[in-house]
This record gives structure tokens, sequence and C-alpha cells, in this order.
């Protein structure tokens, strides 16, 4: 089957456009948001990452202002990854010395529309347990905001 040489050229064009996006006009780029840092929660948890990696690789330590007893949790490690995008999704895991219990978050790093850095996440915190039969109770959800505080 023959195509015809307009064909052949608007294929070319296609062919040779594909992968290419014009920036609109009057855009700017969007900001990077970046997990570095000290972070509070809307539940005055805070953590500090001191560094990431080249592959997104971070650890730090999480301070949780939440007890179930009521008296103060010392600082646990944590220990994560990130997509390295300008406002990357990422996950972490805190290891809780005290209760052996283990919290993982995932989130993303967002600009809000003032141009402030904030954290949204989801948590699932994992209680340990007795026995399976106390299993139903032992894993529980919900979300944070934390926002820059260093």
């Amino acid at each position: 089957m023959a195509i015809g040489l307009p064909a052949l050229g608007l294929l070319t064009f296609l062919l040779c456009c594909s992968g290419t996006f014009a920036e609109p006009q009057n855009s700017e780029p969007a900001a990077k948001c970046s997990l570095l840092g000290t972070w509070k929660n809307d539940l005055n948890s805070t953590m500090e990452i001191p560094s990431v990696s080249n592959t997104g690789v971070f650890s730090g330590l999480y301070k949780t202002a939440v007890s179930g007893s009521g008296k103060p949790v010392p600082s646990s490690p944590l220990q994560g990854i990130q997509h390295l995008g300008s406002q990357p999704t990422f996950g972490f895991t805190v290891s809780w010395k005290v209760t052996e219990s283990t919290t993982v978050f995932v989130g993303q790093c967002l600009m809000d529309e003032n141009g402030k850095e904030q954290l949204k996440t989801t948590w699932l915190l994992r209680a340990k347990v007795r026995s399976a039969a106390e299993d139903w109770g032992a894993t529980r959800v919900g979300p944070n905001i934390f926002y820059r505080i260093e």
C-alpha cells in the first residue's frame, strides 16, 4: 500500500515531535519540594531528615507527641526512600523502640498555594500483640500533614 507524500510528511513530523511538549506560555516551573530538614505534623510530632542520598534513600529521627500511656516516647529511628522529582512521593518506616511496634508513612511532598512545603501522608501503625486472637485491632490508619519548621 502506497502512502501519499503529504501523509508521509505528516507521519514524519509526528514521529519527530513525539515525547516533546511545549511549555505553556506564562507558566513557571514547579518549585522543588525537599524532604531535608525538620518537620512538625498536625499532632505536634516532629521528624528530622538530615540527608537524602542521590538515589532517594534517607534516614532520620521521629519524635512522636502521641502516646497511649501518656508518658513521653523517646525519639525513634526512621528509614525511607523517595522519588527524585520536584514534588516527590515517598515512604518511610518508624521502628518504635519502647513498644516494639512499627509505623509506615506514605505521602507526597507538595507546595501549597503560598509556596510553602508540606508533606501529605497516610500512616499505618502496627502494634505488637500477644496472640492471633488479638490481631483484629493491631493495625490503625490515619492521615498527617507535616510542615517545615527548619
